[in-house]
């Protein structure tokens, strides 16, 4: 028996030292991918015609459908991911008949990365890995398949992972148009996955709370009565020991009513939770203003800063196309609401201390004075070029340099 364990033990301590040297091999002093963390216009773009092309309301169950995505919209979304979920750094190419995803993760308290290439090959079914390697060092296609599926599953996503690959018939690259072919049966409980994945119960149970205070701040007021933000806010973000977790929820009941959506769109069980009265939010004395500081203060504290800025850029430009013209002044209510919605993910202490002076609309968003408004698309580029350019950036500097002047965003 003491020899069984003796053996036992020096196949662990092998199997260890193994993965050790496995690892230090793996190491590499320079990522693979380096490139930063903004998320551009054209993915927004891309990205909403693809929902809208794909709408899920108006998806039967078992019915196949094939969705062309383009190969930008999967390398930025690829890199969002590996940003927000790995701190570090990913990309996307497409190559004959197969896809290259590409990862860099930086290692914690070390100057090294781990860098890692994974093939992806087209084929009819489940979408499986062909090849890895991390570094130099080549990974067995099973082994990384296991690999993957324990990663997503540690990290919360493992059953929308097992889901969605389910749904997959048929998968094509095509890189001549830089377009990927997904051929897809659609199953709705897909939706209440990631339905769920995004909101764990405990998030639900912080909006069903911050909905109700909401309720509770607007109790007397008549529809249309004007309110001015800083009224709302600071009472649904500050006293009783509110974090980050609850704060968010406060956001997201607010963008959903000032963005005049209905909250059971993302939480079903807010159908029968109480409804606030229908009032005039304003910000500096302007309700447009309000809404784009809210909508863009929940989206930096619940998906980031890049998809948050990349919004209120995407918006501005599609308004001075089609709507009532680029606004500076709702870009700076956009800048100045993400600000605040990073503040609110970094649970920043200063958050703390602005919402326990009792703060006025001046302390959110700095004057708009002087800065364009309604302007049609000719003008705008005749003007300003766009983002980017230096009429334009001149504009934004200014904006960032209003922003940085008020203690909160200092």
């Amino acid at each position: 028996m003491i020899r069984l364990l003796a053996g036992l033990f020096t196949l662990a301590l092998m199997a260890l030292l193994g993965l050790a040297v496995l690892l230090f091999t793996a190491i590499d002093t320079k990522p693979l991918v380096e490139r930063g963390e903004t998320v551009s216009t054209d993915a927004i773009d891309q990205a909403r015609k693809l929902l809208l092309a794909n709408d899920p309301r108006r998806l039967r169950e078992g019915e196949e459908r094939s969705a062309l995505i383009p190969a930008t919209l999967l390398d930025e979304g690829v890199n969002y991911v590996a940003t927000q979920l790995l701190h570090g750094r990913g990309a996307l190419s497409l190559q004959e008949k197969s896809a290259e995803i590409r990862l860099s993760l930086p290692l914690p308290g070390t100057p090294g990365y781990l860098n890692l290439r994974a093939t992806v090959p087209e084929a009819a079914g489940e979408p499986r890995i062909a090849a890895l390697s991390v570094g130099d060092v080549p990974i067995p296609a099973v082994f990384a398949e296991q690999t993957l599926d324990l990663a997503l599953t540690s990290l919360g996503y493992g059953q929308q992972w097992r889901m969605a690959r389910a749904a997959v018939r048929e998968l094509a690259f095509d890189p001549a148009r830089g377009m990927v072919d997904v051929r897809y049966a659609w199953d709705p409980a897909l939706l209440d996955s990631a339905r769920a994945a995004a909101l764990d119960p405990a998030d639900v149970d912080r909006i069903r709370e911050a909905q109700a205070a909401f309720a509770t701040l607007l109790e007397g007021k008549q529809r249309g009565d004007r309110v001015t933000l800083a009224e709302v806010l600071a009472p649904l973000m500050s006293g009783n020991g509110q974090g980050r977790e609850q704060r968010r929820a406060a956001l997201l009941v607010l963008a959903s009513s000032l963005a005049g959506g209905n909250l059971a769109a993302i939480v079903p069980e807010a159908a029968s939770w109480p409804r606030p009265q229908r009032v005039a939010i304003t910000l500096r004395g302007r309700h447009d203003s309000a809404q784009h500081f809210v909508v863009s203060a929940a989206l930096a504290a619940w998906a980031g800063e890049p998809v948050a800025t990349a919004i209120g850029l995407y918006k501005e430009l599609e308004d001075a196309r089609r709507g009532s013209g680029f606004s500076f002044a709702d870009l700076a209510a956009d800048r100045a609401g993400t600000r605040f919605g990073e503040l609110v993910a970094a649970d920043a202490a200063r958050l703390d201390e602005v919402l326990a002076g009792t703060p006025g609309d001046a302390d959110l968003l700095p004057p708009l004075d002087g800065l364009p408004e309604f302007l049609p698309e000719a003008e705008f580029r005749r003007r300003y070029g766009g983002p980017g350019e230096p009429a334009y950036e001149k504009v934004a500097d200014e904006i960032e340099r209003r922003l940085s002047a008020l203690a909160l965003y200092r």
